[in-house]
């Protein structure tokens, strides 16, 4: 886990999403890094969410914001379940908070397969056409800096984390117990957790949460509309 010194009480803790690294909050990180301790979450070393929980839990302070976006979701649900009282707020950005189908993993199966045999180069470049808007999948530099993170995880870190999300916890139980401002935040064009998925989470947990859709966005909020996501976490962490 990273991190950069602040004297402010409320560090913020933030989770990369599959095949990411602490580049997808690069647009972020200087507005939110003003006096504040950030950390960025290790999540591409086990092979279950609750390990990537308790490996966030033991390296971050006693009391922490938590933020992820689409797996860093999953895992911030757990540590939800884990240690609820250590987290002071929470922001969802691009997640479910559904269990796995076999028809959800089953694509996850082929994927793996796929790195496996050394074609790790095709599964991003099949990911891709999923991760962004229509409209972006023409953006050269979203597309390299995407690519970059995937390359720094790795095909084995992949692996890992897809097994990972393929054996999650159905987290919809967790959402009427968050007692925290909770911010749920996802582009309107995500194809992979769409608005309705945000819809469900923010109702679970109800007037705590604040719903935010970003229009002409894909999965990848915080690189497609980096501005609208920068000033929704302002806005949350007060």
């Amino acid at each position: 886990m990273s991190a950069t010194q602040t004297s402010r009480p409320e560090p913020l803790v933030l989770i990369p999403g599959l095949n990411c690294t602490p580049a997808l909050y690069a647009p972020q990180w200087p507005a939110l890094a003003a006096g504040r301790l950030i950390l960025v979450a290790e999540n591409s070393a086990d092979e279950t969410i609750g390990a990537m929980a308790e490996r966030l839990l033991a390296a971050a302070p006693e009391r922490f914001a938590l933020c992820g976006l689409s797996m860093g979701g999953y895992v911030a649900f757990e540590v939800m379940r884990r240690a609820p009282e250590r987290v002071t707020r929470l922001a969802l950005l691009d997640t479910t908070a559904k269990p796995p189908t076999p028809e959800t993993n089953a694509p996850r199966e082929q994927m793996i397969a796929l790195a496996q045999k050394g074609a790790f180069d095709n599964v991003v470049t099949v990911l891709w056409q999923k991760l962004v808007a229509p409209d972006r999948l023409a953006d050269e530099a979203l597309r390299l800096a995407v690519r970059a993170m995937a390359e720094a995880v790795g095909p084995a870190g992949f692996i890992r984390q897809q097994r990972a999300i393929m054996g999650r916890s159905d987290a919809r139980p967790v959402l009427a117990t968050i007692a925290v401002p909770t911010l749920v935040l996802v582009g309107a064009k995500d194809a992979i957790t769409p608005p309705e998925e945000a819809r469900e989470i923010a109702a679970g947990i109800g007037p705590r949460a604040r719903c935010l859709e970003l229009p002409g966005c894909g999965h990848l909020s915080t690189l497609e509309a980096p501005d609208l996501v920068t000033r929704g976490l302002l806005d949350w962490l007060g």
